[in-house]
């Protein structure tokens, strides 16, 4: 009697359990996509470095950081340069006197040539001096210039606001001309860049491509694709830049996959939602003739649609299938 009442007990509960949501399977239209890796990369990202030698004295960023444009990165030790700039402009001084002198030796000899008291000579002598200090002087303020700007090239500043990616040098470091000190980039302006093989790229529709992050388990749809008018003679692809919406956590460098529509293939597929995962075993509840869910395991191909994952073997047409595995589980 105990045991009738038991199993007349987890009859009862049974039946008080809710039905299952249930999806057919049957093969239907689905679009194809190619996977192709990608990377991650900032529109906007520059590398910067010093145009003149000389130790860094100041470098107050660090990776990380936030920068406005025109913003102090790192300073260079500016006394040679600052005694550069102090030296041409004592020889711009020096040759602004001697320009003055010669166009008063100048002017003073045409007055007498017109009185008779010195030769014609001595007036083109006169003119070719000034000519020359006058030359001289335009010589010398260039150099000043030249000295001022270089002065300016000790402060490196941000070329436009954005995020400081990397550090290269410490305080203290020598700088040379071409090393590299800081790398700032834009994070408002992000794409992911991908090698599409050509025979891929030639029947591939860019404008539906989707691009998946793993890292931020997100999905985009790009805003733009650019295809880049080389092909590399080795691999026989060509990169194809797909710019990104603004998304939080893009950072340069990241992995993606973009997932190209090639065309339209019949399958079976069935929601993400609708699998369960166990190890290295990836299954779905079968609905059997009596409405039991059965465990089946199936083996998955690439995902299709939106969160869909195709079915390569496991399913027939004509089933059916549990839409929630653990639901049916607990059956």
């Amino acid at each position: 009697r105990t045991i009738a009442l038991a199993l007349f007990a987890v009859s009862a509960a049974a039946a008080a359990q809710p039905a299952l949501d249930v999806i057919k399977v049957a093969p239907r239209p689905v679009a194809q996509t190619v996977a192709v890796e990608a990377t991650v990369e900032a529109v906007k990202q520059a590398t910067l470095g010093s145009q003149v030698a000389g130790r860094i004295v100041e470098l107050p960023v660090k990776a990380g950081d936030t920068v406005r444009a025109g913003q102090v990165l790192a300073r260079i030790d500016a006394r040679a340069a600052d005694a550069a700039v102090a030296a041409s402009r004592s020889q711009l001084a020096e040759a602004e006197a001697n320009l003055a002198n010669a166009k008063r030796v100048h002017e003073r000899n045409k007055a007498l040539a017109a009185q008779k008291f010195v030769s014609q000579a001595a007036v083109d002598q006169s003119e070719s001096a000034y000519q020359a200090a006058l030359a001289q002087v335009e010589a010398v303020r260039a150099n000043a210039g030249s000295a001022a700007v270089a002065r300016d090239w000790t402060t490196i500043v941000a070329p436009y606001a954005g995020v400081v990616g990397e550090t290269l040098a410490e305080m203290g470091d020598m700088a040379t001309p071409g090393k590299p000190i800081v790398t700032v980039f834009d994070p408002r302006e992000m794409r992911a860049v991908a090698s599409v093989p050509q025979a891929t790229l030639a029947k591939a529709k860019l404008d539906g491509a989707r691009v998946d992050l793993p890292a931020l388990a997100t999905t985009l749809a790009p805003v733009r694709a650019t295809v880049v008018p080389l092909a590399d003679a080795r691999s026989h692809t060509s990169r194809v830049r797909f710019d990104l919406p603004p998304a939080e956590g893009l950072v340069p460098g990241q992995y993606a996959r973009v997932r190209l529509p090639v065309g339209v293939a019949t399958m079976i597929a069935v929601p993400a939602s609708a699998l369960l995962r166990r190890g290295e075993v990836t299954g779905v509840y079968v609905i059997d003739d009596k409405g039991a869910p059965r465990l089946r395991q199936v083996r998955t191909g690439e995902p299709v649609g939106d969160d869909e994952i195709e079915i390569l073997a496991g399913l027939a047409a004509g089933g059916t299938i549990a839409a929630n595995p653990v639901a049916a589980g607990l059956r």
